[in-house]
C-alpha cells in the first residue's frame, strides 16, 4: 500500500466514523489528558498545534490554558464534527492538514502535540521532521501513541490485529524507533512513561469495522493467538466473549533544541 492509498483509507475511515471518535471513551477520557497539562505547564501566551486532532480531546484539554490552539486533521468530516462539539472554545481553530506536510511556517508554535494518531502515518520520519520544523526553538512536543514491543512476534501480531480491525492502520513503532526519529530532528526527550492501556474489546472492534463478518475475523485472530501472545496482551474473557485486551502505550514529552 502506497502513501496516497494509506491516506485515502484514513480519510474514508475517519470520515465514516467521525462521531464515534468524538464520543469514544478511549479517546475522550484518560489520565494522559491531565498529564499533558501537568507535564507541559502551558502558558497563556502560547500558540499550540494539535496534529491529527481527531475528536479534539487534546485541543480541548489545552484550550483553557493557552492563547490559541490550531487543531489539524486530514479528514474534513472529522474536523466538522469536532468543531460542533467544541463550540464553547473559540480559541480553537480548525485546519485540514496532512501531518506529513503541515501548512505552517517554520518556528510557529510554542508547543506541538499528537495523541493516539501517529500509527496512521505512512511516513513517520516525515511527520517527525514537520513537527520539529513548525516548533519554536526550545518549544515542547508532547507525543502519545500505541507502540509495539521489541519482541518481533508480539509486534507483528499487534500490527496485524490493528490492520484487521482498522484498514487505515499503518504501523505501531517501538519507543526506540520513535526516539531515534525525533532525536534526528533535534527533539530531545524530557520525560516519558510506558504503560498498558486497556481496551474494551467489543467497543474497540465495532468502532472501525463495517460488518459483523469483519468483527468475527478480528475476534478469531485474537482467539487463535498462542498463549504467549494472549498473556502479553492480557486477554480477558467472560464465558465465550473477549471482554478486553491491553496494549502498549507511550507518553513522552520532548523539547526542541
Amino acid at each position: 500500500m502506497n502513501s496516497d492509498q494509506a491516506k485515502r483509507r484514513v480519510v474514508e475511515q475517519f470520515g465514516r466514523n467521525a462521531e464515534k471518535y468524538v464520543t469514544s471513551h478511549t479517546h475522550a477520557k484518560g489520565a494522559d489528558l491531565d498529564l499533558i497539562v501537568e507535564w507541559t505547564a502551558p502558558k497563556e501566551s502560547w500558540i499550540v498545534l494539535d496534529i491529527a486532532t481527531g475528536g479534539g480531546h487534546t485541543a480541548k484539554a489545552l484550550a483553557p490554558y493557552v492563547n490559541q490552539v490550531f487543531a489539524t486533521d486530514l479528514t474534513k468530516e472529522m474536523l466538522s464534527h469536532t468543531s460542533l462539539h467544541l463550540k464553547a472554545y473559540p480559541q480553537i481553530f480548525y485546519v485540514v492538514a496532512d501531518a506529513e506536510s503541515l501548512p505552517f511556517l517554520d518556528g510557529t508554535f510554542d508547543m506541538v502535540t499528537c495523541r493516539i494518531a501517529a500509527h496512521h502515518f505512512p511516513h513517520p520520519e516525515q511527520f517527525a521532521k514537520e513537527a520539529s520544523r513548525v516548533l519554536k526553538s526550545n518549544g515542547l512536543f508532547f507525543f502519545i501513541d500505541n507502540v509495539s514491543p521489541n519482541d518481533e512476534e508480539l509486534a507483528l501480531f499487534i500490527n496485524e490485529l490493528e490492520r484487521l480491525r482498522d484498514p487505515s492502520h499503518v504501523s505501531c513503532l517501538s519507543t526506540e524507533q520513535w526516539r531515534e526519529l525525533f532525536y534526528k530532528e533535534g527533539i530531545k526527550e524530557v520525560r516519558s512513561m510506558e504503560r498498558k492501556k486497556r481496551y474494551p474489546f467489543q467497543e474497540w472492534v465495532k468502532r472501525t469495522t463495517k460488518t459483523l463478518k469483519e468483527e468475527e475475523i478480528v475476534t478469531k485472530y485474537m482467539l487463535d493467538a498462542n498463549e504467549k501472545i494472549k498473556q502479553y496482551y492480557r486477554l480477558n474473557m467472560t464465558e465465550d466473549q473477549i471482554e478486553s485486551i491491553e496494549v502498549d502505550d507511550w507518553i513522552a514529552l520532548f523539547r526542541k533544541e
